[in-house]
């Protein structure tokens, strides 16, 4: 720790740390417009998101002046899952309720204290501080009892600074990812029904007969329109009983296994005997390039990361329950690569959807994909556009690796920066 620096508690820095309570009425009291009332949900790891912001009105506001809220006020999450999320106030007047804890101080500037409260050093404590609890939560004694490095506020000021230019980095990669997988899902609307085509066509359009065809809407007339049997062949994986589970042999398949459209073996320790496998599952062996994905407890929204395709590196492999694969039906002319990105469209999941309703998860098995009905284009048309938005992805995974490194990169200097290790050079500060 350098000379001019201290560890302090948190509390002897500050002169406020409290948070509000639920208007009385709870929701039924939000107003459309108001004064913001920030919720857990608002704050988010280093941001506040004001998107779905709830208001209330003055008369409520100033019955909560205990906790109001002023531009660089800290606000610090201190209960349940998004406890330890923090962002900095960029707002003049809004409140909060009971699960946001505002922190106040004219010694420490706010974007400094955000840093460390993000930092190893500051979510240590923050975990610390729940040990043995049966519910995550931080008390404002605890909170102030926070040891904090601190040094003078002008080396405060320039550490925030260096901070915020990898935040706006951060931030513009994320915008960049976000307006990306718009564009990728827009794209893939047009190409999977024939609104934009990749090879010269004077095909019409029409919606074809039947409720289940209607509700593809229009598509190119000249498009194969069938059920999904027609062309590719699915099975399920079995329920192997716990019993059966072995130390060593072949891997099982779980859906979790499927994350991010890639499959990850490394931590996978549920096996089936060799004997077994080679046995009487031997049909339930994969293969390489088999397109397979989890299809039980699955939300429409995460349902896209759980499609992938399997390589010869994740060999041997056995099907396992709440998983499917899928392979081209022999003597069939049909693209894979087209299935899936099919799969991942609200084409196939409406689909789906329609034959489970109530439920808010995907849950579904080779008796619901019978029924779907997916539409071809000529085998040619088929690759064009598989292709096209493999380019889609790799873009996209190069803007989140890019993502990956900034925020490691931060997360280092965060730590040098913090802890005085590395000094910052106070002339540049403007």
């Amino acid at each position: 720790m350098p000379n001019s620096w201290s560890v302090e508690s948190l509390g002897s820095l500050t002169n406020k740390v409290g948070s509000g309570v639920t208007p009385k009425g709870g929701s039924d009291s939000y107003q459309s417009s108001g004064i913001p009332l920030i919720r857990s949900q608002n704050v988010l790891w280093g941001k506040l998101d004001l998107s779905d912001v709830a208001y209330i009105d003055d008369k409520q506001h100033n019955k909560m002046k205990g906790s109001f809220v002023y531009k660089n006020d800290v606000l610090l999450n201190i209960t349940g899952a998004s406890i330890g999320r923090v962002a900095v106030s960029d707002i003049d007047e809004a409140n909060v309720n009971q699960h946001v804890c505002i922190i106040r101080s004219d010694d420490l500037h706010p974007g400094y204290l955000k840093s460390f409260l993000l930092s190893f050093q500051g979510q240590k404590q923050i975990e610390q501080c729940q040990a043995g609890g049966n519910r995550q939560g931080l008390n404002f004694e605890q909170i102030k009892s926070f040891k904090i490095p601190f040094p003078p506020l002008p080396e405060q000021q320039k550490i925030a600074k260096i901070l915020s230019t990898w935040d706006k980095a951060i931030s513009t990669t994320e915008r960049l990812i976000k307006n990306s997988t718009q564009q990728k899902k827009a794209l893939m609307q047009q190409l999977l029904t024939g609104k934009r085509c990749l090879l010269s066509t004077n095909s019409g359009f029409s919606v074809r007969d039947g409720f289940a065809k209607s509700k593809l809407g229009e598509l190119p007339d000249d498009w194969n329109l069938s059920l999904i049997p027609k062309f590719y062949w699915f099975q399920e994986g079995p329920g192997v009983r716990k019993y059966q589970f072995t130390e060593t042999g072949v891997k099982l398949l779980n859906g979790t296994n499927i994350q991010k459209s890639r499959v990850d073996l490394t931590t996978t320790k549920t096996h089936i005997s060799e004997d077994e496998a080679y046995g009487g599952y031997k049909h339930f062996l994969a293969d390489s390039g088999d397109l397979i994905i989890a299809c039980s407890g699955i939300s429409v929204d995460r349902f896209d990361e759980k499609i992938a395709f399997l390589e010869d590196e994740h060999l041997p492999l056995c099907m396992n329950t709440s998983t499917m694969r899928f392979k081209v039906k022999k003597g069939v002319k049909a693209s894979l690569e087209f299935l899936r990105y099919f799969m991942m469209s609200p084409l196939f999941k409406n689909q789906i959807r329609r034959q489970i309703t109530g439920s808010a998860q995907l849950n579904f098995g080779p008796s619901h994909v019978e029924k779907c009905y997916i539409a071809l284009p000529s085998y040619e048309e088929q690759e064009r556009i598989a292709a096209v938005l493999i380019n889609a992805d790799k873009e996209i995974d190069l803007l989140e690796q890019q993502l990956a490194d900034l925020q490691q990169e931060k997360k280092a200097l965060m730590q040098v920066l913090l802890t005085g290790k590395k000094r910052v050079k106070l002339e540049e500060l403007e």
